[in-house]
């Protein structure tokens, strides 16, 4: 199919905003600011949490998280069209806050995976649905502003969790990661409560049935045969052995007949049929995946780097870690904002990634001993494409499609980011478990539990190795975090040329009405003793339709 614009480029009106909105919005930012504190603060927190856990399979204890998410993700688009946004987002902002209890009520690191798997399906669903409903409210065109107080949300996040989380881990009270989210989800179910009101479906037990359950297990069952193979290779087995080989392959073909299924035989499908249709908006998902990798590699491995071959505690690890958390959000925001003024994605997708390729090529150049100035410098320059693409991805997506795909396209977008960043978590590991498996001391190497992920377990070890094996030590993780660099570099040239499938589409202007608010405010007039309320009406073709004006004894 040609890449052409479906929507009414025509309807360029601007639809005003009253409090209503605004607390709406609120209540989102509220829900993202959930997910963006644990997402910055546990990174930094994480070792010193699986040292204090007695536990060593660390790859588990970062993607729990993440995998519980993708695996919620593909069914949100037919929940929230069958039951309404408002009713399964306050289901899935209790099942973040009933996760983030028990989390933190953890007492081993099995325990703690479990119950990160819990919180991830609560904080995956949370995400995807306040995406779709701004989506509902605010047109295309309209949306890098949005964007823009989002990543301003990010930019917090990112400023004060990792060292909220390193303070709360040096501390001994790392728990508190978890239960500081309680007030956060009690406020925002409160503003959704109350001001979310917009259209709820009457919808039947057939229709959950017609959901796509047939896919749901195998894409996650091949996704978790992968990352084991990935998890023990190398470490519990060979890579050539089969205990390796075979759940590498099932997983792999597991997860490309889950796409073939998904095209072919599936009637109401977790991956939208549009997916294969425009190549536009299959660039766009591509640059969502291949950036929820690098995004989280930087994410979870350059505090490492810090801790590990910089020998900073988890406080001042988030601190340095500012050039990446702090640069990423305002470059978000000022391509929100850009886009919006320009009306065009593509030259910042192309610049975005070749920034990205660029910024993990530096990266590799960090030694044990480099300077301040060169690991924030590089950060920097890393941290603006992240930025970018982080924004930018998302337009492609949407602008060949109609609004009425809005919420199919957002959930399989979080989907995929989700998915990516498993992926991140994982692989970034793996390489750093096997360099180190190669590069450290076979003496050191003994004394460590046998067949574990021991990489986190040991980085609060190492200030307190003598001086030789210590330098020695030092050395093995920086040599070993520069191949994940490496290969997060490559990664990300893959994400510059799936650009060349991008199109440029003009973004449209109006939005979908059936979802819009109740009873929106466009005018408001207290001169007399009522207010003068504008109520839009809709035909078929989602015009915007002035129908009555009328003025109540009472304000609202």
């Amino acid at each position: 199919m040609d890449d052409t614009h479906l929507g009414s480029q025509e309807n360029t009106s601007k639809y005003e905003r009253g409090t209503r909105f605004w607390l709406v919005i609120t209540a989102c930012i509220a829900v993202e600011l959930l997910s963006a504190l644990d997402l910055t603060s546990i990174s930094t927190a994480l070792p010193t949490i699986v040292h204090d856990l007695e536990g060593f399979d660390f790859i588990w204890a970062a993607s729990a998280y993440s995998i519980a998410s993708t695996a919620v993700l593909p069914l949100v688009g037919g929940l929230v069209t069958l039951y309404g946004r408002k009713p399964i987002l306050l289901c899935f902002i209790g099942w973040f806050a009933l996760g983030s209890t028990i989390c933190g009520a953890a007492q081993n690191l099995n325990m703690l995976v479990a119950r990160r798997a819990i919180q991830g399906l609560g904080g995956g669903g949370c995400i995807s649905v306040t995406d779709i409903v701004i989506t509902d409210l605010v047109p295309l065109s309209e949306r890098g502003k949005f964007q823009g107080i989002i990543a301003t949300v990010w930019a917090l996040a990112c400023a004060v969790g990792p060292p909220v989380g390193g303070a709360l881990a040096s501390s001994g009270a790392w728990r508190w990661l978890f239960f500081m989210n309680l007030p956060i989800c009690a406020l925002s179910a409160t503003l959704v409560l109350l001001f979310l009101k917009v259209h709820t479906p009457k919808a039947t037990v057939q229709g959950l049935l017609q959901m796509d359950w047939i896919g749901l297990p195998i894409v996650i069952g091949g996704t978790m045969s992968v990352i084991l193979a990935l998890t023990w290779g190398g470490i519990r087995f060979p890579w050539s052995s089969v205990q390796v080989l075979a759940p590498l392959s099932i997983g792999s073909i597991a997860i490309a007949c889950f796409f073939v299924i998904e095209a072919r035989y599936i009637k109401e499908p977790m991956v939208p049929p549009f997916l294969f249709l425009s190549r536009t908006t299959l660039s766009g998902y591509l640059g969502v995946f291949f950036h929820g990798i690098a995004s989280m590699a930087v994410i979870f491995y350059l505090p490492i780097y810090f801790q590990a071959t910089k020998l900073t505690n988890s406080i001042r690890s988030g601190i340095d870690l500012f050039g990446t958390s702090f640069t990423i959000p305002v470059f978000a925001i000022g391509t929100g904002v850009f886009t919006t003024l320009v009306g065009r994605y593509r030259p910042q997708n192309y610049v975005g990634w070749t920034i990205i390729t660029v910024g993990f090529g530096v990266l590799s150049l960090l030694e044990q001993d480099s300077s301040p100035a060169a690991y924030i410098g590089f950060q920097i320059l890393l941290g603006a494409g992240l930025g970018i693409v982080w924004i930018s991805a998302e337009y492609p997506i949407l602008a060949p499609l109609p609004y009425s795909n809005n919420a199919h396209a957002l959930a399989f977008l979080t989907f995929t980011r989700s998915f990516a960043q498993t992926w991140g978590s994982v692989i970034g590991g793996a390489i750093l478990q096997n360099g180190l498996q190669e590069r450290l001391p076979k003496s050191f190497l003994s004394t460590l539990p046998r067949h574990t992920q021991f990489t986190y377990s040991l980085v609060p070890l190492i200030p307190n190795l003598p001086s030789p094996l210590q330098d020695k030590v030092r050395l093995g993780f920086s040599q070993s975090l520069r191949i994940v660099w490496w290969v997060m570099c490559g990664i990300s040239g893959v994400g510059l040329l799936s650009c060349l499938l991008m199109d440029e589409i003009p973004l449209r202007a109006d939005r979908d009405e059936t979802w819009g608010l109740d009873q929106p405010h466009v005018g408001e007039d207290t001169r007399n003793a009522g207010t003068v309320i504008i109520i839009e009406g809709q035909n078929e073709s989602k015009a915007k339709v002035e129908v009555e004006v009328r003025i109540l004894e009472t304000t609202l």
